[in-house]
């Protein structure tokens, strides 16, 4: 067990969609994975292990925010020897050529957050995706028409950012969608020497007004799951999973 993760050696699969809702967690284990086992319920950060087309794969709860999801990616690394993450969560749009529902693959990861830091000094890292899962997540996308876009995203360590103008000086450098964890986890990914994809559904437009429900947020965010998932498969069938 880690400090915030009860589970035994082995309980983890190598390959963990990082969701940051808990019930989302238990939502893509019960609605994808066959056979899912639950290993963790510490503070509430429910995970599972379960299997998808052979491969077996976990869904573990990360919370809001790089702080919270740093704790949570860097004991999957560090203690549980997981290869590969995928963040699947939500962000909102900062391109009006992204729709509410389209999927963004996050090539890279600017942010406001002051985390790096204490790592690079005066250095400006820029945390990127691992390139084989960026691939392999479009190329199931492309041969499922579903709707995913290859760009930048904003990792921001506010919700309620109080600088307006920041949304639209990123989206004129070519930023596509605003989150709160793929930077973060870029980052831990380089320094562990393994993978990190962010897969996010936009759940809201920043430029257009337009949001999804709650719920819908939760439970029905189907094509970036199966993308996602797609991508984890075939990571470990082309022998890339390390």
């Amino acid at each position: 067990m880690s400090t915030h993760i009860g589970a035994e050696s082995g309980q983890i699969a190598p390959y963990v969609l990082l969701p940051g809702d808990p019930y989302r967690a238990r939502w893509i284990a019960e609605t994808f994975l066959e056979d899912p086992q639950q290993y963790n319920d510490v503070r509430g950060m429910l995970g599972y292990t379960g299997t998808y087309k052979g491969v077996r794969i976990s869904a573990q709860g990360s919370g809001m925010g790089q702080p919270s999801m740093a704790i949570y990616a860097q004991e999957l690394f560090e203690q549980y020897d997981v290869q590969a993450i995928v963040r699947v969560g939500t962000c909102g749009a900062l391109d009006e050529r992204v729709k509410v529902r389209d999927v963004i693959l996050g090539m890279a990861a600017s942010t406001d957050s002051a985390m790096n830091r204490p790592r690079f000094g005066d250095v400006t890292f820029a945390p990127a995706a691992d390139f084989d899962l960026l691939r392999y997540c479009y190329e199931a996308a492309q041969e499922k028409l579903l709707p995913a876009v290859v760009g930048g995203l904003f990792s921001s360590d506010q919700f309620y950012n109080p600088n307006t103008e920041i949304s639209a000086t990123l989206a004129r450098y070519g930023v596509l969608g605003v989150e709160m964890e793929a930077a973060a986890l870029y980052t831990l990914a380089a320094q562990f020497s393994r993978r990190a994809l962010a897969v996010c559904t936009v759940s809201d437009h920043l430029i257009t007004g337009e949001e999804t429900t709650a719920a819908e947020r939760q439970e029905t965010f189907d094509d970036m799951m199966v993308m996602a998932l797609d991508a984890i498969v075939r990571l470990d069938r082309e022998g890339d999973g390390r």
